[in-house]
């Protein structure tokens, strides 16, 4: 009967898009504000069409005619709309204008007549006074015709395969008379005594993430380049085998993209002072160097949440990588790419900034991969391993500044540009925090 149809909102470069896609969906659209992203997501899901715009105004309609779909039934919408959560007096959360994107969010569930939908957000919305969003968002499904699995869940990325700790709450719901998806059970422990405990595999660690790829500051190319050619990979582990995708069933039930195995990608070279050198060299592994603030990884150990920063609109705020376990450097964007389960034929934009900024944007493939297995359950449909080979996208694509971006989507730029000449360059401030500013603009 074919592959079930997904729709990506809000699909940033595509975590979710890569997880549906690999539990066996065909992603026929995503919906990304952010050009750049929404470029990223071209290149990665060439047969996916990509709208890069708001989701204010935009129909089930037009979404069906871009991605071609006619009215063929939409298995599943999931997305991670923006929100804050916060309530004026007197008045619902969800009637805060500072939450329209949710509500945005469930009338596009409803206008595409989707069998089902994944929710995914901050952890932040379960606690406190945030649980009365939660309880209006589950009664706004319900009143448009969808039974949400309760109790919601906030699910781990490590818990899943993931050398990264990453938290986020995942609330899915199915059209009322089908069948509701169960939240997945974990597959893997991030120690032993935990393994042992819950009777799981010990999940991937850090060097078994990062272990057998070669140095970026080897390579004279990567200080203004993001790529090079090398067959200079260390061991592989089994997790990094499968980031390779050395074998068949590294694709899961995905595309097999057409890629080049020795092409290093996103691994641009840090510019670090011999000041900051010495410091992270000093600091042991797993603990947080003073000045910087940046957390040195342990081999053994696994990753803290990777986050994105901020885009210009909201200051172009670097959120600062952490040191590498090995090397006195802050890790490259590939190896964070490694440390959240992208596969390494998945690339990103060739900028630091913007490829780290859409890898701690992204939720983790594997976490998404083990709850649209459940989706996919709840349809009845057996997983297909698709045949053939996808060509990538582009290039050019992810060389693109936001002008540009936007001009190749043939609209307005929606996000200013990041001016790198503010921030920590410009402020006097004392000598501990003037360093510390100079790791976050150079790693």
């Amino acid at each position: 009967m074919g592959r079930p149809i997904g729709i990506d909102l809000f699909s940033g470069v595509g975590g979710l898009s890569l997880g549906f896609e690999q539990a066996g969906f065909d992603v026929m659209a995503a919906v990304e504000y952010d050009p750049i992203h929404a470029a990223a997501h071209a290149f990665n899901f060439p047969e996916c069409a990509v709208l890069a715009r708001s989701v204010v105004g935009l129909t089930g309609i037009e979404i069906r005619r871009v991605a071609n779909i006619g009215d063929k039934r939409v298995d599943v919408v999931f997305g991670g709309p923006p929100c804050q959560g916060f309530s004026l007096i007197g008045q619902r959360v969800l009637d805060d204008p500072r939450n329209s994107l949710v509500r945005e969010f469930v009338r596009i569930v409803r206008e595409l007549d989707a069998n089902y939908f994944v929710f995914e957000n901050v952890k932040g919305l379960t606690i406190g006074t945030h649980r009365k969003f939660l309880e209006e968002l589950i009664e706004e499904f319900r009143s448009i015709g969808y039974n949400v699995r309760l109790p919601w869940r906030v699910l781990n990325a490590v818990s899943y395969g993931t050398p990264q700790v990453r938290e986020r709450l995942i609330l899915m719901g199915a059209k009322k008379g089908l069948k509701l998806p169960e939240y997945p059970l974990a597959t893997t422990a991030r120690s032993g005594s935990d393994a042992a405990l819950a009777g799981l595999k010990l999940g991937p660690t850090c060097a078994d993430a990062l272990g057998d790829l070669p140095d970026a500051e080897s390579f004279a190319a990567l200080s203004g380049d993001d790529s090079v050619h090398t067959e200079n990979f260390g061991k592989m582990s089994a997790y990094a085998a499968e980031m390779r995708c050395t074998t068949a069933s590294a694709w899961h039930f995905g595309y097999r993209r057409k890629w080049d195995p020795h092409l290093l990608t996103a691994s641009g070279r840090s510019e670090h002072t011999e000041i900051s050198r010495r410091r992270f060299s000093a600091t042991k592994a797993g603990e947080v160097e003073p000045i910087s603030r940046f957390l040195k990884l342990a081999p053994s150990g696994v990753c803290n949440t990777l986050r994105a920063g901020s885009d210009a609109a909201r200051g172009a705020f670097t959120s600062p990588r952490p040191i590498h376990y090995r090397y006195p450097r802050c890790i490259t964007v590939r190896e964070m790419a490694r440390l959240h389960g992208f596969p390494d034929w998945f690339r990103f934009h060739v900028t630091k900034w913007h490829g780290a900024r859409q890898v701690g944007n992204a939720v983790p493939p594997a976490l998404a991969r083990a709850i649209a297995r459940e989706v996919l359950q709840s349809t009845g449909v057996n997983a297909e391993r698709p045949k053939g080979v996808m060509p990538l996208g582009s290039v050019a694509l992810l060389h693109l500044d936001m002008s540009e971006a936007a001009r190749f989507f043939g609209i307005p730029v929606p996000i200013g540009n990041r001016d790198r000449k503010s921030g920590s360059r410009k402020r006097k401030q004392a000598d501990i925090e003037a360093e510390r500013q100079k790791d976050l603009l150079y790693a």
